[in-house]
């Protein structure tokens, strides 16, 4: 560890499942069908691990809570982040901020932004912003095949 702030970038992207729970940025969704996944599809929740694990050199979402880790089946993206937390914590950093992208038709982000940034800011131990994007119709994320999420963590000594 060098002393000095460092950054992190993750992306996750999962299909959507028609009548699966919507879970995205620690949040359920109602009437908005959710992602398959080896756990609860969060997508938003999922990039912000990465970020975080990235930013500190400690893998990514799949080498700390990949599928050959059975405990993690079903978990919420907020356990897998408060977790992704403690990881870094034990590394000697904290997250100094973050931002989270969703990219997707569904759900509409804005409506509930407040909501979102305080579920994931109390998980990851520090300010997340969160925002949304649609595709206008390009791409699986366009067409409503999946959802998809960008972060950018920046993570400090602690």
């Amino acid at each position: 560890m060098t002393g000095l702030p460092r950054v992190g970038l993750g992306t996750d992207v999962h299909p959507v499942e028609a009548g699966r729970p919507c879970w995205v940025a620690g949040l359920l969704w109602a009437g908005v069908d959710g992602c398959s996944g080896h756990s609860d599809g969060d997508v938003a929740a999922h990039a912000l691990c990465d970020a975080l694990l990235t930013a500190a050199g400690l893998g990514d979402l799949g080498a700390v809570f990949g599928t050959d880790r059975p405990e993690w089946a079903g978990a919420s993206g907020v356990a897998l982040l408060t977790e992704a937390r403690r990881v870094l914590a034990a590394a000697g950093w904290v997250l100094g901020n973050a931002a989270v992208q969703v990219i997707g038709n569904a759900p509409r982000i804005g409506t509930r932004r407040d909501e979102a940034q305080r579920a994931l800011s109390e998980a990851a131990g520090g300010p997340v912003a969160v925002s949304g994007t649609t595709p206008d119709g390009l791409g699986l994320t366009g067409r409503g095949e999946g959802i998809a999420a960008i972060a950018t963590a920046l993570i400090v000594p602690a």
